[in-house]
């Protein structure tokens, strides 16, 4: 059966009581085409990747459900020598509001099977790393495994993988956290002074002296990396150094820089593009060393889903460029 002859037997829903209140009731296909349109009838997003069978039994419910909220919101078609067909427009409103409950139940059904497949991975990852590092590979890894889907949440902060409902998480460090497996994703190399070029030519001087009468904007999750450069440049961290606005994430930092609000200290690998384009500059080659990286970690003693296996060989065998 075709949607629109499903739809069509959505309109159904003429009473008996309304034609003794109202004669003219009649079913009109200008009513039929305004029931169509709040039906699209259109499975959610992931059911494609469920089984055949699957497929068929989600239409169906969707379907069903969706007859069910016309005939509770109770349409009927109104006609009279004066104003021609009409729907009443809150019992469509009705109809509709009931519609998009249908939708989202079946959603939540199809979800729940693409989880119990293995098909869908629930990954925390650090904010910065995922938008200017991760997600620009992810197009990759769909083309090779099509059917697995990567939800991804944003963690600034350690967490126990054993108390929440994640698959596995990339997240910056020196050492595995407890009862987790995993590998390293790359080292994180080095950090940069970052600002923008107009920052940088209205500080033309960029010595220890100079580097005073600057602003920092340092980042709140890694509090001594300020200091810790001034430590490799052998110079000393100041009570002005010290001050400055701080932020939660680096994409802050990094706004804050290209705004001109002062010189930020970011990993050059997470900076990469918008040194490119001239929206930062590095005002001095110095640097501060980081030996810490970017480890990928899945709880132990889990059972490990199909997708969970896939997505760790493709993260593990990626170069940090």
């Amino acid at each position: 059966m075709s949607r629109s002859s499903r739809a069509d037997d959505a309109v159904e829903v003429l009473v008996e009581r309304d034609r003794r209140a109202h004669p003219t009731v009649v079913r009109a296909q200008v009513a039929r085409r305004g029931v169509r349109q709040a039906h699209t009838a259109r499975l959610p997003v992931g059911v494609e990747k469920l089984p055949h069978e699957a497929q068929h039994h989600a239409q169906r419910q969707l379907d069903a459900l969706a007859r069910g909220a016309v005939r509770l919101a109770g349409l009927h078609f109104l006609a009279d020598e004066h104003h021609g067909v009409e729907v009443l427009d809150h019992q469509r409103q009705r109809a509709v509001e009931q519609l998009q409950v249908a939708h989202q139940h079946v959603e939540r059904i199809a979800q729940r099977r693409l989880l119990a497949l293995g098909f869908v991975l629930e990954l925390a990852v650090v904010p910065t790393l995922a938008t200017q590092w991760l997600i620009p590979r992810l197009p990759d890894f769909s083309q090779l495994h099509p059917n697995i889907t990567v939800n991804l949440s944003a963690r600034s902060q350690p967490f126990s993988l054993q108390e929440h409902a994640y698959d596995a998480a990339i997240y910056f460090g020196d050492q595995f956290w407890p009862y987790t497996r995993g590998g390293l994703v790359f080292s994180e190399g080095e950090m940069a002074p970052i600002c923008s070029p107009a920052f940088r030519d209205a500080h033309a001087q960029w010595d220890e002296a100079g580097f005073e009468r600057c602003r920092h904007v340092h980042l709140s999750t890694r509090a001594h990396a300020w200091r810790d450069w001034y430590a490799q440049q052998e110079w000393e961290y100041t009570v002005h150094a010290s001050r400055g606005p701080r932020y939660e994430l680096f994409t802050m930092v990094v706004a804050a820089a290209s705004a001109g609000m002062g010189t930020g200290l970011a990993p050059r690998i997470l900076v990469e593009q918008e040194l490119r384009t001239g929206e930062l500059v590095i005002p001095v080659g110095r640097h501060l060393d980081v030996h810490q990286g970017y480890d990928f970690a899945y709880p132990e003693g889990r059972p490990a889903s199909g997708a969970l296996g896939q997505f760790k060989q493709w993260v593990l065998g990626l170069t940090p460029a």
